[in-house]
């Protein structure tokens, strides 16, 4: 690479450099932000419109449903344009901006659905004392809580990156501001950057991944403990959609952001992170209402009483 100089803006490689590609992703990548986006938010007006949805179960899952609008919303619109243009560049300013947004969010996903393993988990094995225990205050705090989570992480590892000395050609092999290409690209030694990405994400993936493990283990002792079949049913029911959407969102987080140098095939990097950018904020809404009998009964009330 060429000597390092004051970057003002980078250069997206984008998705593909063929005019008819990128015209059929463009067509695809838009079908898929307003599924997104109209899932997610019907999800979330539903919940808001059904008494019976009124529960903090419910009362995550409404803002899981907005921070995927959010997630998704980071990376998709300028992706689009980035398709359709022929130059497919982003300011320094609006590179670390793009980033920062992203931390945040991803940081306050992970700790969102340890949040939701810990109201399963207080839901079955303590019922009794659940509606003491997750109370409207606690909720608002444990949500709270995720948020401020992934502003640390974005204030210490954006910090980190902007003191950073950048290398010519300014060319980022990504579709958005990610980290991993951002550490390659520079010139300067990013050792203390990559300490705190793994040791940011890691913390965040880690105490995230034990709460849901430790939560789900204690939910399944309890339920293996139920004598009816329909109270497993029932028990089970309620923890599958959550087991799936963090199945799928742990496995593509950690292969991105617990190695900050990415390897591998650009192709399949970005694969990975176009599935936990967009496909999975697309797919939670689906998941959460097909396996949930609840939202299923909300949505078929509200249908009916429609005109």
């Amino acid at each position: 690479m060429e000597n390092s100089s004051m970057v003002t803006d980078f250069i997206l490689l984008g998705m593909t450099d063929n005019p008819q590609l990128g015209v059929l992703l463009f067509g695809v990548f838009l079908i898929i932000y307003i599924v997104t986006v109209l899932g997610n938010l019907s999800l979330v007006i539903l919940i808001r419109v059904s008494p019976c949805l009124h529960t903090p179960m419910y009362f995550f899952l409404s803002n899981l449903s907005l921070l995927d609008v959010c997630f998704s919303s980071i990376t998709i619109p300028k992706t689009l344009a980035d398709l359709l243009s022929k130059l497919q560049a982003v300011s320094f300013l609006g590179c670390m901006t793009q980033m920062g947004l992203f931390i945040i969010f991803a940081s306050a996903e992970c700790n969102l659905l340890a949040s939701m393993a810990y109201d399963r988990y207080t839901a079955i094995c303590h019922p009794l004392l659940y509606h003491v225990t997750i109370s409207r205050v606690r909720c608002l705090l444990l949500v709270a809580g995720c948020y401020f989570g992934g502003l640390v992480n974005m204030v210490s590892v954006t910090t980190s990156i902007t003191q950073l000395s950048f290398c010519q050609p300014r060319v980022l092999p990504h579709f958005f501001c990610d980290i991993p290409p951002l550490l390659a690209l520079a010139c300067s030694d990013p050792w203390v950057t990559q300490i705190l990405v793994v040791g940011c994400g890691g913390f965040t993936l880690v105490t995230s991944i034990v709460v849901i493990l430790v939560s789900y283990v204690s939910v399944l002792m309890t339920i293996l403990g139920i004598p009816s079949a329909s109270g497993k049913q029932k028990a089970f029911s309620t923890c599958a959609s959550h087991m799936t959407a963090v199945g799928l969102y742990y496995g593509t987080t950690m292969y991105t952001y617990l190695q900050p140098f990415q390897h591998g095939s650009q192709a399949g990097n970005q694969m990975v992170s176009v599935f936990y950018t967009m496909v999975i904020p697309m797919l939670n809404p689906l998941i959460y209402s097909l396996r949930n009998q609840e939202v299923k009964v909300a949505l078929w009330k509200i249908l009916k009483q429609s005109p």
